[in-house]
């Protein structure tokens, strides 16, 4: 750490970090998603490279509070790279005693807490569980740590005072104040959020300027009051030339979704119903309009996926949105689309189940459904994004597969990706491969006949927009007779056909990459082989495992139905395979049954990602 001169109080050190990590915890209406967002979308625009943790209650009025109704945002930030939002905490802003129970556990030794005095009155106290007369602002508990103990709610009333607010809208401001304390704290400018304010409230000024002031009354706070001693200053991250947004994974599979609609000339239908953690999707595509995309609230998860498949039928590309829940509404009309063969992309944001389970957790939940969750033999491509910006690349190569190979395609995301947010460099419009598109206009047959099932050296059919002339076909569910598209129940067709929708789905593989290894050699001792959100936490330990001299890789898999061509052959080039998965055990049983390797599975199902202290001591168990 370098100490640098302050440009403000003379006598407050600015002390330069390569990375924080902070946490703002309070009750669900004290605001800590919005402050945690503004905080962030400042470290980004300064060039920060970083990674959050949005963690919320499920219930949409949580027990105020209670350990239950706690909301947090963590976010680390840094001028290195960041591919985690941090086992540990740096700073704890715990707007009540709730928030200081539940994640005190996970403040570093030492480090810094921000507390709302309000927020620990008797009442708060009882409510957090606490014993009758316990404080631990004034127990001596928190000795080990920097405690800056704040009557933020009163400071904000009288910031506000003589305004036209209610006491109601007056006490929603203290996020404002408190983020405003942060942005003293970490030399940050107020300028960002003060555009957001404005925009936000742009028709009630009223509360874009008592959020103004009372955000302005935090950084005064910090620069004046003797409360503070030391102030921190983290430096740009040296990333690759370009533009960047900072972008969670739901706002990036929206994105995507318009640009696959974009490379492939082909009008956009969301067919969607409203489900955490998926729901934001639904309402980033509605602000589109005018790029040819059309979104549809359904009344339920079975109308919106056979919304998207009409869509798709008639020329476009339908999409529907959803969670593990939904995935089992929408299981039959997916099953038709396979027997259909049309296009059709179901992106699935996985929550802790099962039912209702943990909607607002993560967790990998649905990777054997996505294998498996149908009615008869019906395999189908399953990819998996592996952060919050990969989540464009995934929608683009999941549109591609299934515009190109007449498939449903099953887009795995999780509720750690969907809500968490990282850098985005903007992609140059001339760097994206075009999505090819081939619609049949004329007869494939015999005597001009047309034969809807007629399959190219790929095995794909046709795609035949309703209304061209001459090229009538039947549709349905039930099983087609080979080219013609009949209906036949006839057992050796029957098979044939099951046969050759498999077929279609493996030769996918042959313009998948090769797979190799995201850190690490093609051969060692230890491999350790991820999918989707635990990408971050694998990449971490296994780069600082091989700082430290040990012969580990990381293999990261983004093609799970089919495999890339070469993994089975990468896998046996390791002693050992370790296989991290936020399930019981759901990749390691396809690796184990299709490569017969003795893959160790490691489990955590807590509604969490990895810590990356907890993967690190598992792989150094193994080694040792």
């Amino acid at each position: 750490m370098e100490i640098l001169e302050s440009n403000f109080r003379p006598n407050v050190p600015i002390i330069e970090a390569d990375s924080i990590v902070i946490r703002f915890s309070g009750d669900s209406g004290d605001g800590m998603q919005l402050t945690g967002n503004q905080f962030t979308d400042t470290a980004a625009y300064l060039g920060n490279d970083l990674s959050t943790f949005p963690e919320f209650p499920a219930e949409i009025r949580a027990p105020i509070g209670t350990t239950a109704g706690v909301s947090g945002f963590q976010v680390h930030f840094g001028s290195k790279e960041i591919f985690t939002p941090g086992d540990e905490y740096d700073v704890l802003v715990a707007m009540n005693a709730a928030a200081l129970k539940v994640d005190l556990p996970r403040l570093k030794k030492g480090g810094v807490i921000i507390t709302n005095t309000a927020g620990f009155d008797k009442k708060n106290l009882n409510l957090a569980g606490f014993a009758e007369g316990v404080n631990p602002l004034e127990n001596g508990s928190l000795d080990g740590y920097t405690v800056h103990k704040i009557d933020v709610t009163r400071f904000t009333k009288e910031c506000l005072s003589g305004t036209s607010l209610g006491m109601k809208d007056i006490e929603r401001c203290k996020n404002m104040f408190v983020l405003g304390l942060l942005f003293w704290m970490f030399d940050e400018p107020m300028e960002y959020t003060i555009t957001f304010i404005n925009e936000k409230f742009a028709k009630k000024p009223e509360l874009a300027e008592a959020n103004i002031k009372t955000l302005k009354a935090g950084w005064n706070f910090g620069d004046h009051t003797e409360m503070f001693t030391t102030r921190f200053k983290v430096a740009a991250a040296k990333l690759p030339k370009g533009v960047y947004r900072n972008i969670s994974g739901n706002q990036a599979t929206a994105i995507g979704l318009v640009a696959a609609s974009e490379l492939s000339g082909l009008a956009m239908f969301l067919g969607s119903y409203p489900i955490t953690p998926a729901s934001d999707i639904l309402h980033e595509l509605s602000k589109y309009k005018t790029n040819n995309v059309k979104t549809f609230q359904a009344e339920d998860e079975i109308a919106a996926v056979c919304a998207a498949i009409g869509a798709s039928y008639a020329g476009g590309l339908g999409v529907t949105t959803t969670s593990g829940p939904g995935m089992s509404l929408k299981t039959e009309a997916i099953g038709m689309a396979t027997m259909l063969e049309i296009p059709l992309l179901i992106v699935n944001v996985q929550r802790g189940g099962p039912s209702t389970g943990l909607p607002t957790k993560t967790e990998q939940s649905d990777l054997m459904m996505a294998m498996y969750g149908r009615h008869g033999e019906a395999p189908l491509p399953v990819i998996a994004a592996s952060s919050p910006a990969d989540c464009f690349n995934t929608i683009l190569e999941a549109s591609r597969i299934a515009i190109e190979y007449m498939t449903p395609v099953i887009c795995l995301t999780d509720g750690y990706i969907a809500n968490g947010t990282e850098p985005w460099r903007f992609p140059a419009a001339a760097d994206l491969a075009p999505i090819k598109v081939n619609f049949t206009t004329e007869a494939n047959g015999p005597d001009g006949k047309f034969l809807p099932y007629k399959r190219d050296e790929r095995g794909v059919r046709p795609w035949v927009k309703p209304g061209t002339k001459g090229l009538m076909h039947r549709i349905g569910g039930l099983e087609k007779q080979n080219e013609t598209g009949n209906v036949a129940y006839d057992a050796p067709n029957h098979e044939l056909m099951t046969r050759l929708r498999a077929e279609k789905i493996e030769k996918i593989a042959d313009t998948i990459p090769l797979i190799k290894p995201d850190s690490g050699n093609e051969t060692g001792k230890m491999v350790v082989l991820g999918w989707g959100s635990t990408s971050g936490a694998i990449k971490t330990v296994v780069r600082e495992l091989i700082d430290e001299g040990h012969d580990v890789a990381h293999v990261h898999l983004h093609h799970i139905n089919p495999f890339p061509k070469n993994l089975g052959e990468l896998l046996k080039g390791y002693d050992k395979i370790l296989i991290p998965e936020m399930n019981s055990g759901q990749l390691i049983n396809l690796i184990r049954a299709k490569y017969l390797l003795p893959a160790i599975g490691y489990s955590k199902m807590q509604g969490l990602p990895f810590t990356t202290v907890e993967l690190k001591n598992k792989i150094l168990e193994i080694i040792k």
